[in-house]
């Protein structure tokens, strides 16, 4: 059994990201820009772009976070965006999700420009995607595809189950995995909350990619045996014996389905540190394609 070490393969990349910005210096180029939209304080939001930030910092990008009240309003919103938008020296930026009830999500999300999403979620991205064209892959997505890659996890003719089927994780894996060319080519089944009969389904998966946030949900006896597992869960349940009172669970039984498992991700520091990393190099990329 094999780990596929999210942690190791992100400060791979952060290197090689790192190195590029320094050829950038050098030559006395504009290094990439990132921007990060964060409205209210959620808790998990704020530790999630402040990780962020520290990356942009890290491989030498510039980074600009934008904090906005929890009592913004949509037109706000929307204006805030319209201004990075026509803002020449952000590469790309995000908009932190989730948002407050006032403000519709996909309105906003349709709002950024498709050049500067660089979380891949503008409905012209999610398309060209789906099409196979060169775009942003959103960044979850992303590095599950970086995982398989650098660890020569064979996809081809390959039985691949996604559970789940969000617009973040889910229904994206499902089309890259039954993409031409590699990590994809396999045949893909999607599974949620309506189907029936999952353990079936599951136990003749050979590859099977779990976004369900649901602790614990996949089973030992729900899988065969040399099964490639990637596990995207990430759930905070309480524990009274750790220190900080919950541990950050994953969708898999990883103690018992490690065992029957050829390669599998652990929960933290699997698919979660490879996110950031992937953000990343979509700004990279968005830079790239901005001054060509």
């Amino acid at each position: 059994m094999t780990i596929l070490d999210g942690k190791k393969v992100s400060n791979d990349i952060k290197n090689e990201i790192a190195e590029e910005v320094k050829k950038m210096k050098a030559l006395g180029e504009k290094v990439p820009h990132l921007a990060a939209v964060i409205v209210g304080n959620d808790g998990a939001s704020l530790t999630y772009v402040g990780s962020k930030v520290k990356a942009c910092e890290r491989v030498g990008f510039e980074s600009t976070m934008i904090r906005m009240s929890n009592t913004t309003s949509e037109i706000e919103l929307l204006d805030k965006i319209e201004e990075l938008n026509l803002n020449d020296d952000i590469d790309g930026f995000i908009i932190q999700l989730p948002l407050p009830k006032q403000i519709d999500t996909q309105k906003v999300l349709m709002s950024v420009d498709p050049d500067k999403d660089v979380d891949g979620f503008h409905p012209m991205n999610f398309g060209k995607m789906a099409l196979d064209m060169s775009t942003f892959i959103p960044a979850t997505p992303f590095g599950i595809l970086e995982l398989l890659d650098r660890y020569n996890v064979e996809t081809k003719g390959k039985h691949t189950v996604v559970i789940g089927r969000s617009h973040i994780v889910g229904r994206p894996m499902s089309i890259l995995m039954g993409r031409k060319g590699f990590p994809g080519n396999s045949t893909v089944t999607i599974t949620h909350s309506h189907t029936k009969n999952i353990t079936q389904i599951t136990s003749q998966a050979d590859i099977i990619i779990s976004a369900l946030g649901v602790p614990n949900f996949l089973k030992a006896e729900m899988v065969k045996d040399d099964v490639v597992i990637i596990d995207v869960g990430i759930t905070r349940v309480v524990d009274e014996t750790s220190p900080k009172g919950y541990v950050i669970t994953g969708d898999v039984d990883f103690e018992n389905v490690s065992k029957k498992a050829s390669f599998i991700t652990p929960v933290p520091g699997g698919v979660g540190p490879m996110t950031i990393a992937m953000l990343l190099k979509n700004t990279l990329l968005a830079r790239e394609l901005r001054h060509k």
